[in-house]
């Protein structure tokens, strides 16, 4: 007697396999047409929140608000959807609701496809008006002369550390500008080049990208000379216009150019992260889950910045930054910055800040704001 042949499981019959896909798919179209209509709902409602601000002089973007947002729909996500696609969604249906009640103008140190402006964009989403600036300074200038509602200036990297000019810009304008948000965003440098990595004899990129990079280019590219230029996305332009070149730069910036990406994450660290300080005429306010950041000045007598950081550990106050900058109008003289948990306006904050009042010669609270979790790229 025959045996039957063991195949497995049968499969559905062509027929049955398309009749399946074809109402999964009406499923979709459905749940499209659902989600449609509750963006468009939620917009309105946006739409009338931005009125009632505006009768109150309030602002169209407040980060603490948005950042309820996103904790309340992240704790209530049960997948499959990851918490950074949820994220990103959420972004850039903020960012239209903002632009329904006013379209923003943010200033960001350029050229486009640059790190600070990915990091804008992070922060703001894609309905917004970008500016890009050559400079930090000018930055701070289209805020303080109201032709940008924000702008964006990186403050520290964990592998180069402090920007220089940044801190130096909070010094020139101590009470003209405010941290209302901060971004963490987690800088992946990728080779770019249209030829291969063998035939690559000059990289190009930003003196600080080649510098978080350095070891791995010695290593995979000992023929290739270091060519610094003012950002990562010139470095991706000369690639298109000169033979046996390759950038660092991002990913985004490949994509922008039509550039291949040799090789992905070229960094030394793979902890490579930069913070971005959102500044405005205005901080944030109080979430729960806050960093204030400010700076002083001290005497310059043994014990001084002793006593400051006691002030912070009598309080209970946990320093998330603190930073040494010289004061370009007295010889010998230091600025203190540092950022710390908690926000301006809790009552343990209040108490630290009258107590380096007294300590100090000058005390400027540059800010509080919402504290950030890192972003990828």
């Amino acid at each position: 007697m025959a045996r039957k042949s063991d195949s497995g499981p049968s499969q559905p019959s062509p027929d049955k396999a398309a009749t399946h896909l074809a109402a999964l798919r009406g499923q979709i179209d459905k749940l499209d047409l659902s989600i449609l209509d509750l963006l468009n709902k939620r917009a309105a409602v946006a739409a009338q929140i931005g009125k009632v601000k505006e009768g109150q002089g309030g602002d169209v973007f407040s980060a603490a608000r948005e950042e309820v947002v996103l904790a309340n729909v992240l704790v209530a996500n049960k997948g499959p959807l990851d918490a950074i696609t949820i994220k990103a969604i959420f972004r850039e249906l903020i960012s239209g609701s903002r632009a329904i009640q006013r379209q923003q103008k943010i200033a960001y140190l350029g050229p486009e496809f640059s790190y600070s402006h990915l990091a804008a964009i992070q922060r703001f989403g894609e309905a917004s008006l970008y500016n890009r600036t050559a400079n930090i300074a000018t930055v701070f200038e289209e805020v303080i002369r109201k032709h940008a509602d924000f702008g964006v200036v990186p403050l520290e990297n964990s592998t180069d550390g402090r920007i220089a000019d940044t801190l130096d810009l909070f010094i020139r304008f101590p009470d003209q500008v405010k941290i209302c948000s901060e971004i963490r965003l987690r800088v992946r440098h990728h080779l770019l080049a249209n030829c291969q990595q063998s035939e690559v004899r000059r990289v190009y990129s930003k003196a600080q990208a080649l510098s978080q990079c350095r070891n791995w280019l010695s290593k995979n590219l000992p023929q290739a000379s270091l060519h610094e230029v003012a950002s990562t996305s010139d470095a991706a332009k000369l690639v298109l216009t000169e033979p046996h070149v390759a950038a660092v730069a991002s990913r985004q910036a490949a994509v922008r150019w039509g550039i291949n990406v040799l090789a992905e994450g070229v960094e030394d660290s793979p902890f490579n992260e930069t913070r971005f300080a959102v500044i405005g005429l205005s901080d944030s306010a109080r979430t729960g889950n806050d960093k204030t950041a400010l700076m002083f000045q001290i005497s310059h007598t043994p014990g001084a910045l002793a006593d400051v950081l006691a002030a912070f550990k009598s309080n209970k106050i946990n320093l998330t930054w603190i930073e040494s900058f010289p004061y370009r109008e007295a010889k010998g003289q230091y600025v203190f910055f540092v950022d710390f948990e908690g926000h301006r306006d809790d009552q343990r904050i209040k108490k630290v800040l009258a107590a380096l009042d007294s300590i100090c010669d000058a005390v400027t609270v540059l800010g509080s704001f919402p504290m950030a979790q890192v972003a990828d790229e």
